[in-house]
C-alpha cells in the first residue's frame, strides 16, 4: 500500500509562507487525485485543495489566489505552496490519495500523518 509522509509545516506569522511537501512511497497507479486537507483542533477536517494525474487543480474559497497545489511526477512528490497565511490556516496539514475530484474526506482513502502550521503574531 502507498505510504504518504507529509513535511514543510511549522509556526510563521500572519502574511508568511509555507511549502509543504507530500512525498508518496511508490507511484500509485490507482489513485487519480492527491488532495491537501487541514485540521483544526476542535474542528473537522476539511478539503484545501486538490491535483489530479492530468494536473486539474482546485481550491476551497478561502485559499484561492494564495495556495498553489503542484505536482512533480518523477519524485511522486506534491506540494502545496501557502502564501499570504492567516492566522485561520492554522492546523494539521494532510496529504490524501483517492479515485474520485473532491474536497470531502470521505472519498479518501490514504492518508498521511499530517504536518503542523501555526500562523500566529
Amino acid at each position: 500500500q502507498v505510504r504518504l509522509v507529509e513535511s514543510g509545516g511549522g509556526s510563521v506569522q500572519p502574511g508568511g509562507s509555507l511549502r509543504l511537501t507530500c512525498v508518496a512511497s511508490e507511484f500509485a497507479m490507482d489513485y487519480y487525485v492527491t488532495a491537501w486537507f487541514r485540521q483544526a483542533p476542535g474542528k473537522e477536517r476539511e478539503g484545501v485543495s486538490y491535483i489530479t494525474s492530468d494536473d486539474l487543480t482546485y481550491y476551497r474559497d478561502t485559499v484561492k489566489r494564495r495556495f498553489t497545489i503542484t505536482r512533480d511526477y518523477a519524485e511522486y512528490t506534491v506540494y502545496l505552496q501557502m502564501n499570504r497565511l492567516k492566522p485561520e490556516d492554522s492546523g494539521t496539514y494532510y496529504c490524501a490519495m483517492g479515485r474520485k475530484p473532491s474536497l470531502a474526506a470521505r472519498d479518501y482513502d490514504t492518508w498521511g500523518q499530517g504536518t503542523r502550521v501555526d500562523i500566529s503574531s
